[in-house]
């Protein structure tokens, strides 16, 4: 078995378009007004254009994929990395290819490129097991927010994949909120 992880391209887009669709299917449920749950082609293209989407690829085909969020739109909630779109063919669900893909960007991309101490992603409070699933890879509650858009309470969450440097980073934190108190 050969796994391969890389960014996608855009001849991707409709593997793509057909594992996030699919994998989404409970957030278009909850009626969650999240892009990705109903994504068409052109979108996933643009998301492959504008974002760092990453794909794990098992014997050739693409099993697995999640995006880095190249701009900084998060920066009212975090200045850390977030990443988003992330979604498993349901037909490969629990041979663990997301974890593992979640895990390489988290390293390979988020630690050792980015060189970022931690890693950010947002789920909503109402989905049945996303909160609980990322709290066991090692995510954490940071903050509760609600945009009014009728998805209730979402979480951001954030990983630690550098403690060293995230010591750092909120002693950083720390210094600066008691420098603009002052």
């Amino acid at each position: 078995m050969s796994e391969i992880y890389r960014l996608a391209r855009q001849e991707d887009a409709e593997r793509l378009q057909y594992i996030t669709y699919e994998a989404y299917e409970t957030i278009r449920q909850l009626e969650l007004k999240w892009p990705a749950a109903q994504a068409d082609v052109a979108l996933i293209q643009e998301n492959i254009k504008n974002n760092d989407c990453y794909v794990l690829e098992v014997d050739g085909v693409i099993q697995a994929t999640v995006s880095h969020l190249k701009n900084r739109a998060l920066n009212f909630i975090t200045d850390l990395p977030f990443v988003m779109w992330f979604a498993v063919d349901p037909a490969a669900q629990g041979k663990g290819y997301g974890k593992k893909l979640l895990n390489w960007v988290e390293q390979t991309i988020i630690r050792d490129q980015v060189g970022a101490p931690a890693v950010t992603l947002a789920t909503a409070e109402k989905h049945p097991y996303l909160l609980s699933m990322y709290e066991r890879w090692g995510y954490e509650r940071i903050h509760a927010f609600d945009h009014g858009t009728g998805d209730g309470t979402m979480h951001l969450l954030r990983k630690v994949v550098n403690p060293e440097l995230f010591s750092t980073y909120i002693d950083e934190k720390n210094e600066a909120e008691t420098a603009n108190r002052n």
